[in-house]
C-alpha cells in the first residue's frame, strides 16, 4: 500500500491520536466537468481532493467529550496538525449529550482497493453530441446555456474501536437552459446519472425546442389556486424539504410539522392519502448510496458515535402513515422509536401510480404544468410552509393541452400537506430537484403529481 494511500494516511491518523478514542473519515474525491453558454463550450476542468475528518473522543468523570476537525489531507504533516487539533478540541469541550459507545469492528470486503476516479473521459460519448446539439440550436435560432458535473467521491472510515469501512460513491448531474435569441422565455430540462452513458445531449436539446414551441403564445395570468401538474423535478424538490425537516428530535420537542399536538412526535398518525409511501434506501437501484452511518458532526440529526452503523431500507411514509423520523441513537432514546438514521436518497411511490406528466396533463380542463422550482425557504415549521418560485417554464393547459406559457410566480405550499390534497400521481421515475440537486441532494425517485389547487400567491416577474 502506498505511503499516501488514503487507508495509510487514516492509520497515521489514528495512531497519532492522544484521546481516548478516535474516528477518521477520508474522502477522495475527483471530479469532471463542462460549461457551456450562447452554444460554446465556455469551461472545463478535473478536479482531485483528499480531505479527511478527525474526530477525538476524551473520556471525562463528567462524561464524553469530542472535537471534529476537517481539512486538507494530502500527507502525514497535514494529518497530524488535524490530529492535534482534534484532540485538543475534545479537551476543551464539554461533556457530549449525545455520547454513546462506539460502533466496533466491522470491515467492508474493499477496505484495502484504491479509490475510484473520474476524468474527462466521462463525456467521450455525451461532448459530441453536445457539439452537434449547438450547432442544430444555433441553426434554429435557440442558444443553450448549461453545465455538467461528475464526481467519483470514494469514502473510508476507520476508528480506534476497529471499523474499517469503504464506499464509492458516483454522482453526477446535467442542466441545460434553452433561449430564443430575443430572450424572451426560457426553457429547462436536466437529471441526475451516475455515469452519463445514459445522457442523450440530442434528446435534450429537442425537448428543450418542443418547450420552447410551447412558448410561442403568451398568456399573462393572476395569482390564485390553479389545478397544476408538478412534474417528477418539482415534486423532489418539494419532498427533498418534507425529508430534511424530519427530525425526530425536533418533532418531539414540538417545533415541527411532525409534532403531535399535546407532546411527542406524529409517528403512527396519517399523514398523507392512503397509498403513499415515502422511503430511502441505500441499496434502490440507480440511487445506491452509502450503507453505513458516515457523520462529520453532531447536531439533531446526526451524532458522531453513530459512525459505521449499519443503513437499510427505511419506510418514513408506509400507506400514508408516518412511520419514522430521522433518528440518532440519542434521540431515539428520546422518543422510544427505533434508531432510524438519515440516508442519502429518496423514492416517493404512490399505488396505482402511473403515466408522465403530461398524461397527467391530458386530464387537466384549465391549469398549469410546471418545469421546476427554485429559491426554496420555510416560512412555518408547524406546518412546513414553504415558498419559492417557479422557473423556467410555467404552461398553460387547455383542454388536456398545452396552449402557451403564462407568467412565473411566487407560491405558498406545504409538501406534508400537499401528499393529503393531490388528485393524480404518475409512475416513480429517477428525479432530479433542481434547486437541491447540484450541491446537496441528487439521488431521488419521484412521480409526477397533479394537485388540483396550488397555491400561487402572487405573480412574479422572474424570468
Amino acid at each position: 500500500m502506498a505511503a499516501t494511500s488514503p487507508q495509510t494516511l487514516l492509520e497515521q491518523a489514528l495512531a497519532a491520536s492522544s484521546a481516548d478514542d478516535c474516528i477518521v473519515i477520508v474522502r477522495d474525491s475527483t471530479s469532471a466537468n463542462l460549461r457551456w453558454a450562447g452554444n460554446t463550450l465556455t469551461t472545463n476542468g478535473v478536479m482531485h481532493a483528499l480531505r479527511a475528518t478527525v474526530i477525538s473522543f476524551v473520556r471525562t468523570a463528567d462524561g464524553t467529550c469530542t472535537g471534529s476537525v476537517t481539512g486538507s489531507a494530502t500527507d502525514t504533516a497535514q494529518v497530524r496538525e488535524l490530529v492535534a487539533a482534534a484532540d485538543a478540541a475534545a479537551r476543551a469541550a464539554s461533556p457530549a449529550e449525545d455520547a454513546d459507545e462506539l460502533v466496533r469492528d466491522r470491515t467492508t470486503p474493499d477496505w484495502d482497493d484504491a479509490p475510484v476516479h473520474t476524468d474527462i473521459h466521462v463525456y467521450d460519448d455525451f461532448a459530441p453530441a453536445l457539439g452537434e446539439a449547438f450547432g442544430r440550436a444555433g441553426a434554429a435560432g435557440r442558444l443553450l446555456y448549461g453545465f455538467v458535473n461528475h464526481e467519483m467521491t470514494t469514502i473510508y472510515l476507520g476508528s480506534t474501536t476497529g471499523l474499517r469501512l469503504r464506499h464509492v460513491q458516483p454522482t453526477g448531474h446535467y442542466g441545460c437552459t434553452g433561449k430564443p435569441t430575443d430572450l424572451s422565455q426560457s426553457a429547462w430540462v436536466g437529471g441526475a446519472t451516475r455515469d452519463f452513458r445514459d445522457v442523450d445531449a440530442l434528446a435534450m436539446d429537442a425537448e428543450l425546442e418542443r418547450r420552447l414551441g410551447w412558448g410561442a403564445r403568451r398568456v399573462d395570468l393572476p395569482a390564485g389556486r390553479y389545478d397544476t401538474v408538478l412534474p417528477p423535478s418539482a415534486v423532489a424538490d418539494l419532498m427533498i424539504d418534507a425529508y430534511w425537516y424530519a427530525g425526530a428530535r425536533v418533532a418531539h420537542e414540538g417545533q415541527s410539522v411532525y409534532s403531535r399536538r399535546g407532546g411527542g412526535t406524529r409517528v403512527g398518525e396519517r399523514l398523507a392519502q392512503p397509498g403513499v409511501h415515502l422511503a430511502s434506501d441505500p441499496a434502490y437501484p440507480g440511487l445506491e448510496a452509502a450503507p453505513f452511518v458516515v457523520v462529520s458532526s453532531s447536531g439533531n440529526e446526526s451524532s458522531v458515535f453513530d459512525n459505521g452503523l449499519p443503513l437499510g431500507r427505511t419506510d418514513w411514509i408506509r400507506d400514508g402513515e408516518l412511520t419514522a423520523l430521522l433518528q440518532t441513537r440519542h434521540s431515539a432514546r428520546m422518543t422510544d422509536l427505533p434508531v432510524t438514521p438519515a440516508i442519502d436518497n429518496l423514492v416517493l411511490d404512490v399505488d396505482g401510480g402511473a403515466g408522465t406528466a403530461e398524461e397527467l396533463v391530458a386530464g387537466v380542463d384549465r391549469g398549469l404544468l410546471l418545469t421546476c422550482l427554485w429559491y426554496i425557504r420555510e416560512v412555518d415549521p408547524q406546518s412546513l410552509l414553504l415558498t419559492g418560485l417557479t422557473r423556467d417554464g410555467v404552461y398553460l393547459v387547455e383542454g388536456g393541452e398545452i396552449t402557451g406559457v403564462v407568467n412565473n410566480f411566487r407560491w405558498n405550499e406545504s409538501p406534508v400537506d400537499l401528499l393529503r390534497r393531490f388528485s393524480h400521481a404518475g409512475a416513480t421515475v429517477p428525479s432530479f430537484s433542481r434547486e437541491w440537486g447540484d450541491d446537496y441532494f441528487s439521488r431521488t425517485a419521484t412521480p409526477a403529481l397533479r394537485v388540483p389547487d396550488f397555491n400561487m400567491s402572487s405573480v412574479s416577474q422572474a424570468m
